[in-house]
C-alpha cells in the first residue's frame, strides 16, 4: 500500500479499509518515502522511546484532553483497539494522515509537534468488583483512588475513564483532530466520557522561555522541572523498576483535575490581596521580598497561607510535580458567571508520596482556596514509551 501525507491524501486514489480488528490496524498507513514539507523535522516529535512523548516533551500551547471508557469484553479486543490507535498515532504525530478515510480537517497543517499520550485508569483493571480484563492483579498499588479533599466539589461528568488521552500540539486544529480521529477508530469500542479543551499552556518544561502566566494573571510553573533535568526526571518522575510493578517502569502517573476560577471575585481583589495570595508579585513573579523571578525565596518571609509557600518543594520534604496545565473558558454558567480556569495536569512517580500529601496541604490552607474549586478529577498509570512495531500497554497486555 501506498504512504501518504496529509496533503498527498487529496490524490491519492481508492485505499479501502479492511474490516476485522486486526485488518483495521493494518489500514493505518505508517510512512512516507520522503518527508513531505508539512512534517518538517522541527515540528515532530518522535513518537517512539523509552518514555511516552508528552511528558517531559516541551509543553505545546494547545491542548485537547479525552477519557474514554472501554465497550469491549475481551482482553483480545482491547489489544485491537491499542494497536489500531497506536498505528494511528504513529502516522499523526508524524504529519502523515491516518487512514485512507480521513477526516481531513487536518489535511494542509504541520505536524505542529502534535504528541498523544495515553494513561489507564483504575476502572480499566476493575470496575464494581469485575475483573474485565484479567488485569486486576496488574494494578499498581501507586494507582490507588485519590482521596476526597476538602472544598472540592467534583462533577461525575468531569472525571475518571478507563484510559485518558492527552493530545498536545501548536495548532489546536491538529490536537482536535487527532483526539477526533481516535474516537472514530473506536466507534462502538469505546465511548467518549468527557473532555476538555485547552489553550495558553500555564507551566513550561523550558525555563529560558518565558513563564507563561494564568487566567488571574500570574505566571506559572516557574520552579516546574526542566524537560532537560534527567536526573529530576528520574527521581520525581519515572516510574523506577525498583517501585513496581513491571510494566510501568519507565511510566508516569498523571492526575488531571479541573479547577474553576472564580474570576469574578478575583478581579475584585486588591493588587496588594492578590500578591499575598499567590506569594508572588504580579509584574516580575518575584517571591515577596525578591526582585526577580528566579530569585531564591525564604519560606518565612510569605504569608503563611499563601499558594507558593505552601505548594513549593521545600515546603513537602522535597517533593516536585511534573506540570502541564493549561487555560480553559468554556462559557457562562446559568448565573452568567465565566466558566474558566485551570486544567491541571500532573506526571509523578508516586501520586500517593507527592500530589495527594501537597494537595491535601493546599486544601486546608491555601488563600488561593477562597478563589478557586476543584470541580473535575482523574487519575490514570501512563505506561512506558513505545518501541517500533509496538503498541500503547505493550508491557501491560503483551
Amino acid at each position: 500500500m501506498g504512504r501518504l501525507s496529509r496533503r498527498g491524501l487529496l490524490t491519492a486514489s481508492g485505499a479501502g479499509v479492511v474490516a476485522g480488528a486486526a485488518a483495521t490496524a493494518g489500514a493505518f498507513l505508517l510512512g512516507e518515502a520522503e518527508p513531505p514539507a508539512s512534517a518538517a523535522p522541527a515540528q515532530v516529535v518522535d513518537f517512539h522511546g523509552p518514555h511516552q512523548a508528552g511528558i517531559a516533551t516541551p509543553v505545546q500551547d494547545r491542548l485537547h484532553f479525552a477519557a474514554f471508557d472501554v465497550a469491549v469484553g475481551t482482553r483480545e479486543e482491547l489489544i485491537a483497539l491499542l494497536v489500531s490507535w497506536t498505528r494511528a498515532a504513529e502516522s499523526m504525530t508524524a504529519g502523515r494522515v491516518s487512514a485512507a478515510d480521513d477526516s481531513g480537517e487536518a489535511l494542509d497543517l504541520p505536524a505542529s509537534r502534535l504528541t498523544l499520550t495515553v494513561g489507564f485508569g483504575p476502572t480499566l483493571f476493575e470496575r464494581a468488583g469485575e475483573d474485565r480484563f484479567g488485569l486486576a492483579a496488574s494494578r499498581p498499588p501507586a494507582l490507588a483512588d485519590l482521596p476526597a479533599f476538602p472544598g472540592e466539589k467534583l462533577d461525575p461528568a468531569r472525571g475518571g475513564g478507563d484510559i485518558a488521552v492527552q493530545a498536545c500540539a501548536d495548532d489546536p486544529q491538529v490536537a482536535v483532530h487527532a483526539i477526533r480521529t481516535l474516537a472514530r477508530i473506536g466507534l462502538g469500542r469505546v465511548s467518549m466520557r468527557w473532555s476538555q479543551l485547552g489553550y495558553g499552556k500555564t507551566s513550561s518544561t523550558t525555563p529560558t522561555q518565558l513563564t507563561p502566566r494564568n487566567l488571574m494573571g500570574f505566571k506559572d510553573g516557574t520552579d516546574n522541572i526542566p524537560h532537560d533535568d534527567h536526573a529530576a526526571l528520574d527521581q520525581h518522575v519515572w516510574v523506577g523498576a525498583a517501585d513496581g510493578p513491571a510494566w510501568m517502569a519507565g511510566g508516569s502517573y498523571l492526575v488531571a483535575r479541573r479547577i474553576r476560577m472564580h474570576l469574578e471575585a478575583w478581579d475584585q481583589a486588591s493588587r496588594q490581596d492578590q500578591e499575598a495570595t499567590i506569594g508572588r508579585t504580579k509584574t516580575e513573579g518575584a517571591p515577596l521580598g525578591g526582585k526577580g523571578e528566579r530569585d531564591r525565596f525564604d519560606p518565612a518571609v510569605l504569608p503563611a497561607d499563601s499558594h507558593v509557600r505552601l505548594a513549593h518543594p521545600s515546603s513537602n520534604g522535597g517533593v516536585r510535580l511534573m506540570r502541564r496545565g493549561y487555560s480553559f473558558v468554556d462559557g457562562s454558567d446559568t448565573q452568567g458567571r465565566i466558566d474558566a480556569g485551570l486544567f491541571f495536569l500532573a506526571y509523578q512517580r508516586d501520586p500517593r508520596r507527592q500530589y495527594v500529601p501537597v494537595q491535601r496541604r493546599l486544601a486546608t490552607g491555601d488563600r488561593l482556596s477562597t478563589y478557586i474549586r476543584h470541580v473535575g478529577s482523574g487519575l490514570w498509570a501512563c505506561p512506558p514509551g513505545v518501541s517500533p512495531g509496538g503498541h500503547w500497554g505493550d508491557t501491560l497486555l503483551g
